[in-house]
């Protein structure tokens, strides 16, 4: 009898227990849910994720509070996200941006694989290779032709992750000498671009194109598999005969060590009942919000499986190019 009561006594422990993680489950959130990025306002990262915020505050009748953390490589951003400990703060951004530090830096503050636990991804960033129009240089080629033609006097900048990661990746693939210069916030190098005071950035098209069509600065590439919608005239890396440059990169939203697989399923299906009003990305493509079920993430792996992921050249590729942060 005592047995039995001991038994009744831990299967009612156990439902209350289920029943209790479901209530949390369906409370959440239950205070404000912060979402930290890597880049400055106005960014592509910026402009999705306040989109984003908008449409989940009204659903979730919470505030969701864009935090812009730039500056290190990313570390910045993820060092907060990492150190909040907070399934209410979540990191957003690409997932290109530490899938490459383990690449860059010979030891980090956090674990890449573990503490960067993904919920879903919800933006398809178009990159774009370009360059001052006082330059007169109008394609790859010329550029390389460039820079060849003056070593070391050119200088060259690149969004923190795998922009700047594969930009002097192909510069250091090719024997080329061109100057790295650091931005904390990438968001002041296409004024930069546009008045030569840099000659080269790499960085998401979203950010350049309205220089671009102000005529003050040339879009030589975009690394993505296809033409983007929004500029039908600039080629692929592939089409302009550098299909090393050829990069598609996913942004993502992630959740911290621990967090439960119930609570990423509700909130990556919160992202998924988008409103029409976030039906394209700022690069004019589609925002392919997906689901990402797997617990961990390796270091070389983009956010979720999609059609659009991959590059023909991995991190591990570009790291045996480009080890120092200053292409020489």
């Amino acid at each position: 009898m005592v047995r039995l009561i001991a038994l009744a006594a831990l299967a009612l422990g156990a439902s209350l227990q289920l029943i209790g993680g479901a209530a949390a489950q369906q409370m959440f959130p239950t205070r404000a849910v912060h979402f930290i990025l890597p880049f400055g306002p106005a960014s592509a990262s910026d402009t999705t994720a306040r989109l984003f915020a908008e449409r989940l505050s009204a659903r979730w009748g919470k505030p969701v509070v864009v935090e812009n953390r730039p500056g290190g490589d990313g570390l910045v951003s993820l060092n907060a996200f990492v150190g909040a400990h907070d399934d209410h703060t979540m990191w957003f951004g690409p997932a290109g941006t530490f899938n490459v530090l383990p690449y860059q830096h010979d030891t980090l503050p956090f674990d890449p694989k573990h503490d960067l636990n993904p919920i879903a991804s919800v933006s398809e960033v178009v990159l774009a290779v370009s360059t001052p129009l006082s330059m007169n240089v109008n394609s790859i080629d010329e550029l390389v032709a460039m820079v060849r033609a003056r070593p070391g006097k050119l200088n060259a900048a690149g969004a923190n992750g795998i922009s700047d990661f594969l930009l002097f990746g192909f510069f250091k693939s090719m024997g080329l000498q061109i100057v790295r210069v650091p931005y904390r916030d990438i968001m002041q190098a296409p004024s930069d671009l546009a008045e030569s005071r840099i000659q080269v950035l790499s960085t998401s098209l979203a950010v350049v194109q309205p220089l671009s069509k102000a005529g003050r600065i040339k879009v030589l590439t975009v690394t993505s598999r296809q033409r983007a919608p929004s500029a039908p005239d600039v080629p692929t890396a592939a089409e302009a005969g550098y299909p090393a440059l050829t990069f598609e990169s996913i942004g993502g939203v992630f959740g911290p060590r621990g967090m439960t697989d119930k609570l990423r399923e509700s909130i990556a299906a919160d992202f998924q009942k988008k409103s029409p009003r976030i039906r394209s990305s700022p690069s004019g493509l589609a925002i392919p919000v997906k689901l990402c079920r797997s617990s961990g993430l390796p270091n070389s792996a983009p956010a979720c499986k999609s059609s659009a992921t991959s590059s023909p050249r991995s991190p591990r590729h570009w790291a045996s190019k480009r080890r120092n942060r200053t292409v020489s």
